[in-house]
C-alpha cells in the first residue's frame, strides 16, 4: 500500500503561544483505517482540522512540519486548490452533527451543495444523488426527509445525514472526529458499520477520532497514540491492545468501567415508588387549543427504588428515559403515582412540591450548558442552599466547601467560573451542586457521555464512593451500558416509552428475556462476546 497521507514533524501553536501539537508523524496507507486516540487535549482534532486547514489562521500556525497529500504539501497549497480538494478528495464528519448542520437550510439542499461545488450537479440530478446518499445511509423512506431541517431528525438520523455529505464526493480519505459520541449504541454500530462497508465498496482511507477504545480494536487497522501535544506511541491495533508499550496507553487501557456495582446493603428501606406513570406530549391542537394528537412518551411506567440502591435506565434515543426523570422531578406533565417515603407526591402542585425539591435532585447531561457562565462556583453549588435554607445562611460556604471535597475538587477553587475547568471538572462541580443539598435521590441524566474514557472512569469511582458514604440512591440514565453495568442494582430497560424488561441488573446483564435487551447488550459488549466465543 502506497501513503496516502504523512504527516511529518507537524507542530502547531495558537497566537503564537506553546506548541499544542509538537513534531507529530503520522502516515495512513489508500484503504486502511488509523485512529488517533487519547483524551481531551491531546491534540487529536486539531491535527485532523489543520489536513484541511480548517483552523483559524488568524490565531494558528504551523512553526513547523508538512502534510503531505499525495505528495502535494497541504500547508504550503493556495486556497483554491485547498477548495478543490476539501469535500471532494478529502471529507470531514465533525463531531457534532447538530452544530456542523445549518439549521436554516434543508437536509436536500445541504447534500446538494457540495454536488453542486465539486460535480456541477443541479436540479433533477442533483435530488437524485441526494436520494442514493440517503439510503446508502440508511435513512428510512429518504424522500420524506429531503425537505427536512436539522432540528426535524434524532441524533442518529443527523449522523447518517453528516455521513453522506461526507461521501457525496466519494473522498479518497475521510476524517470522523468522534462520529459516533452521543449515539446509542445500536445507532452506534449501525453507523460504524456503514463505514466499514462504504470504505470497502469505495477503497478509501479513514482517520478516525475517538476516546472509545472499544470502537478502536474492532476497526483500526492502526492506532496511533497522542497525550499532550506529542505522539507516544503508534502500532497495529492487534498488538498496541496486547502488547501497549507506553506507561499512557496502557492507562487508557486500564480506564474500563468495573463490571459490577458496590454491594447494596440486604433488603433495603423502600424509598422511591413508581406505578403507572404516563407521560404525553401535545403534537397537534385544534382552532380552539384542545389537544387532537399527541406522543405517547411514557406509558404506564412502574418501578421501586430502595435507599442505597441504583436503577439504571437504558433503551435507545426517543425511549423515555430522560422523560421519566423530569417527570419525577414535575419537570414535565405526568399521570400516575409515585411516592417517596410513603408520601404520595404525583397530585402536589409547583408550589407544594417545591420543599420535596431538596430531595430529588438531577445532574443533567451537558455540565456546561446547564452550569451558568456568569456564576462563580461558590454561587453556583450554593445557590440551592439559598432557596432550600435560607435561615442557615451561616453554615452554607461550609456546605460548599465540603461538598467541594466530597467530589474532589479543591474548595480554593471556588470563585473561579466554569469555563475555568476542564469537562470532568465540570461534571464534579454538577455532582456537588446536587450532593449539597444532602439529598435521597439523586438522578443522573447521561452524565459520562461526553468525558474520555479516563475521566469517566474517576466520574463512576467518585459516583460509587459518595453512595458508599451517605447512603445516597441513584437513578442512572445512560446510552453506554458498561457505566450501567458499574453502578446499577437494578436495570429498567425502554423501548418506544414501554418497559420491556426490569429487574436485578446483574440477572438482566447475564440472561436477558427480551431480543431488544439482547440486541442492546450485543451491540454494547461486542468484543467481549466475540472474544468469549472465540
Amino acid at each position: 500500500m502506497s501513503d496516502l497521507l504523512e504527516i511529518s514533524d507537524l507542530s502547531i501553536c495558537f497566537d503564537h503561544g506553546p506548541r499544542v501539537v509538537n513534531s507529530l508523524s503520522l502516515r495512513i496507507n489508500a484503504g486502511e483505517t488509523l485512529a488517533l486516540v487519547g483524551e481531551s487535549g491531546s491534540g487529536k482534532s486539531i491535527s485532523a482540522l489543520s489536513v484541511l486547514r480548517l483552523l483559524d489562521e488568524r490565531h494558528a500556525s504551523y512553526p513547523g512540519g508538512k502534510i503531505l497529500f499525495r505528495g502535494e504539501d497541504m500547508l504550503t497549497a493556495p486556497e483554491k486548490r485547498l477548495r478543490q480538494i476539501r469535500g471532494r478528495e478529502i471529507s470531514m464528519i465533525f463531531q457534532e452533527p447538530m452544530t456542523s448542520l445549518n439549521p436554516l437550510h434543508t437536509i436536500e439542499k445541504q447534500i446538494s451543495e457540495t454536488l453542486e461545488l465539486h460535480k456541477g450537479m443541479r436540479g433533477p440530478q442533483a435530488r437524485k444523488r441526494c436520494l442514493e446518499l440517503l439510503n446508502l445511509v440508511g435513512v428510512h423512506n429518504p424522500e420524506s426527509r429531503l425537505g427536512s431541517y436539522p432540528h426535524q431528525l434524532s441524533g442518529g438520523q443527523k449522523q447518517r445525514v453528516m455521513i453522506a455529505m461526507a461521501l457525496a464526493n466519494e473522498p479518497d480519505l475521510l476524517i470522523a472526529d468522534e462520529p459516533t459520541t452521543a449515539l446509542d449504541v445500536t445507532v452506534q454500530q449501525q453507523v460504524l458499520e456503514l463505514l466499514r462497508e462504504l470504505q470497502q465498496k469505495l477503497g478509501m482511507a479513514i482517520l478516525l477520532i475517538t476516546h472509545d477504545l472499544t470502537i478502536v480494536r474492532r476497526y483500526a487497522d492502526r492506532v496511533a497514540v497522542m497525550e499532550k501535544g506529542e505522539l507516544v506511541e503508534s502500532a497495529t491495533a492487534e498488538h498496541l491492545f496486547e502488547s501497549p508499550a507506553h506507561p499512557y496507553t496502557r492507562k487508557l487501557l486500564d480506564a474500563e468501567p468495573p463490571s459490577s456495582p458496590p454491594s447494596p446493603s440486604e433488603n433495603p428501606e423502600p424509598l422511591l415508588e413508581v406505578r403507572d406513570l404516563d407521560v404525553q406530549f401535545p403534537t397537534k391542537r385544534s382552532l380552539f387549543g384542545k389537544v387532537t394528537e399527541s406522543f405517547h412518551a411514557v406509558q404506564r411506567a412502574s418501578f421501586e427504588l430502595g435507599r442505597g440502591e441504583t436503577l439504571g435506565i437504558v433503551g435507545e434515543s426517543g425511549s423515555g428515559k430522560t422523560t421519566i426523570g423530569h417527570a419525577l422531578l414535575k419537570l414535565t406533565a405526568s399521570t400516575g403515582d409515585f411516592q417517596l417515603d410513603g408520601e404520595h407526591l404525583s397530585g402536589l402542585n409547583q408550589r407544594e412540591f417545591r420543599p420535596w425539591r431538596r430531595r430529588i435532585q438531577i445532574v443533567f447531561q451537558d455540565p456546561f450548558g446547564s452550569l451558568s457562565p456568569r456564576m462563580s462556583i461558590a454561587e453556583i453549588v450554593g445557590e440551592g442552599l439559598g432557596i432550600h435554607d435560607p435561615e442557615g445562611s451561616d453554615t452554607h460556604d461550609e456546605k460548599v466547601t465540603r461538598a467541594l471535597r466530597d467530589v474532589g475538587l479543591d474548595p480554593d477553587a471556588k470563585h473561579r467560573y466554569p469555563h475555568e475547568f476542564s469537562g470532568g471538572q465540570r461534571q464534579r462541580i454538577a455532582i456537588a451542586r446536587a450532593l449539597v443539598l444532602q439529598p435521597d435521590i439523586i438522578i443522573l441524566d447521561e452524565p459520562t457521555s461526553a468525558l474520555d474514557r479516563t475521566v469517566q472512569k474517576q466520574v463512576i469511582e467518585l459516583l460509587r464512593d459518595i453512595q458508599t458514604k451517605y447512603g445516597l440512591s441513584y437513578i442512572f440514565i445512560s446510552h453506554d451500558l458498561s457505566v450501567v453495568r458499574a453502578l446499577s442494582h437494578k436495570l429498567l430497560v425502554l423501548k418506544q416509552g414501554t418497559i420491556v424488561e426490569y429487574g436485578n441488573a446483574g440477572d438482566i446483564f447475564q440472561s436477558p428475556r427480551e431480543d431488544y435487551t439482547r440486541n442492546l447488550l450485543n451491540a454494547a459488549f461486542f468484543y467481549q462476546n466475540t472474544t468469549t466465543t472465540n
